[in-house]
């Protein structure tokens, strides 16, 4: 973990902040998210560092999943910690992993619009929960390059209208650009969207090693500009900090 930190401060981030995977409660998978046994592990690690780095402490941040069966899971674990940040995503579509390779046929076997729906339907559904702080890689859905056939400006206004109303920023994340959709989460359609509707956004690096830290970062703040953004926020003890882009 310590890696990460000093990747962020030799790239002369502001701040960084960890947010690994919540552990999953429908299904255990080491491959997916750390096991239960290893959250407070985790948040050790990230308060050691705190102590180490007094002036550059890492914040403390999580990435839950949100799973409807399981959400009373969820927010007790959220509560057990004094979080910076939560992260909410969506990756399941009922038990269909849809951002998971081995999974990716199951998009040849459904309407592709129908899936946009349910998934973009479940994002909303996370945002009023009130669990989550951010909604990250907002529209990882097209992570294998599966497009609408139609128009779907009106279901993302809706989305866009949830997050603002429920209080939820979004993360900007360039880790699609190395998927085979060759794009940022969220895309300019959406983020310009977002933008309208007063939805903050955030900066995510998605990364899974030391070099990915602040990963094209140059690109995401290309981005924001360009779709109307002249600020972002971080977060600390679950309060909005906003700062301006560079």
């Amino acid at each position: 973990m310590e890696e990460y930190l000093l990747a962020a401060r030799d790239l002369g981030l502001p701040e960084m902040g960890f947010a690994d995977h919540l552990p999953l409660f429908h299904i255990e998978d080491p491959t997916l998210t750390m096991c239960q046994a290893d959250l407070p592990l985790y948040i050790d690690g990230v308060l050691k560092l705190q102590e180490k780095y007094p002036d550059y402490p890492p914040r403390l941040g999580i990435e839950a999943d949100y799973i409807v069966p399981h959400l009373d899971d969820v927010a007790a674990a959220l509560a057990r910690y004094e979080f910076d940040y939560v992260y909410g995503s969506v990756h399941f579509i009922g038990g269909w992993g849809i951002d998971q390779s081995r999974f990716k046929f199951e998009f040849e076997r459904r309407d592709i619009n129908e899936v946009y729906e349910i998934y973009f339907g479940l994002v909303m559904d996370a945002a009023r929960t009130g669990l989550f702080d951010v909604m990250t890689h907002l529209d990882v859905v097209k992570k294998y390059g599966h497009r609408p056939t139609r128009d779907m400006k009106p279901l993302y206004n809706e989305v866009a209208a949830t997050l603002a109303k429920s209080n939820v920023a979004i993360e900007l994340n360039a880790s699609g650009l190395s998927k085979p959709v060759g794009e940022i989460y969220p895309s300019l359609e959406i983020l310009e969207i977002m933008q309208a509707h007063g939805v903050p956004i955030t900066f995510g690096s998605d990364a899974h090693k030391p070099t990915q830290v602040g990963r094209e970062f140059d690109r995401l703040l290309e981005l924001a500009r360009a779709a109307g953004y002249s600020d972002y926020v971080g977060f600390a003890g679950r309060r909005r900090v906003p700062q301006p882009l560079p």
